[in-house]
């Protein structure tokens, strides 16, 4: 019995080594998620998002609850104080990169609408998407940084890196999360492969093969970034400023004044505001690479 019983030990230890390395459980996950990638349905991606709700009206709860014990921690006057947070900061750009790349993850809306039954009411539909999203990211970031009970600067990239591994709500969060996830990243996958195969094959199923190696570089390139570089505010400010300048910033003013040319109504002005925005987009990408010198 004492032998079945450290043999016991040994496995669980063996398990949650793998489990908590940053090494291994991207590749375990993978194993989980990479079956379901590949599915041709997109109705079951629409379904399967929709349990991460759930999550989100978790997390919300456990921040409302954790700000109501911190109390608000913030000081705009004292610099010496511990909560001192200045009203400005020269570096901004990684809150604007990382907001470029949440409107542009969440233009891919537009490939989950071409299944809507109602097309009519896309636009209604839109707004009200974008709403909750903004509330959503409201709701959790003000009152966390309001009450944060340390010093902003020790603020983490990941939110529940901020929490303590014994906290008990922290610990139903990440579960939580984790379902979050496994729910999102299948849709995520899946509107990439859209935009994807519709653009080199002009249809969105060219079939398996095709579908099962773009997921496989798709995958490939996460688990990359989650082994090598997990660092997700310095991933997400990157990619959202290089995503941002290209469909953000600069095709809607580049196809816009095409079509003005082509109609002959281009003009000067038009072309120096448009010009401008297309700059404001180069120079949020190229300050990303020196925040390091705006601190």
């Amino acid at each position: 019995m004492t032998t079945l019983l450290g043999l016991l030990d040994l496995m669980t230890k063996a398990i949650l080594d793998v489990l908590e390395s940053k090494y291994t459980m991207p590749i375990v996950l993978v194993f989980l998620m990479f079956p379901v990638i590949n599915l041709k349905s997109p109705s079951f991606f629409f379904k399967f998002t929709s349990l991460g709700t759930i999550s989100v009206f978790y997390l919300l709860i456990y921040i409302f609850i954790k700000s109501a014990n911190w109390g608000v921690n913030i000081n705009f006057v004292d610099k010496t104080n511990l909560f001192y947070t200045p009203l400005f900061k020269t570096t901004f750009p990684a809150l604007t990169g990382v907001l470029c790349l949440s409107f542009f993850i969440h233009n891919c809306i537009i490939s989950m609408m071409r299944n809507q039954k109602r097309p009519a009411n896309n636009k209604r539909d839109l707004s009200i998407a974008f709403g909750l999203v903004i509330t959503t990211y409201l709701l959790v970031g003000i009152p966390f940084y309001i009450t944060f009970p340390m010093a902003k600067s020790c603020i983490e990239d990941n939110l529940l890196n901020n929490f303590a591994n014994h906290d008990v709500m922290a610990f139903v969060t990440r579960i939580f999360l984790l379902v979050q996830y496994i729910t999102l990243f299948p849709m995520i996958t899946y509107l990439l492969r859209v935009q994807f195969m519709h653009w080199v094959y002009r249809t969105v199923y060219p079939g398996f093969k095709q579908v099962v190696t773009v997921n496989a570089v798709v995958v490939t390139m996460c688990v990359l970034f989650a082994i090598f570089l997990p660092q997700i505010g310095t991933i997400l400010r990157y990619c959202g400023a290089l995503s941002g300048l290209v469909y953000i910033f600069s095709l809607p003013c580049i196809i816009y004044m095409v079509a003005l040319r082509w109609c002959y109504k281009l003009t000067p002005g038009t072309v120096l505001v448009h010009g401008f925005i297309i700059l404001m987009g180069v120079a949020n990408f190229i300050s990303q690479f020196l925040l390091q010198y705006f601190e």
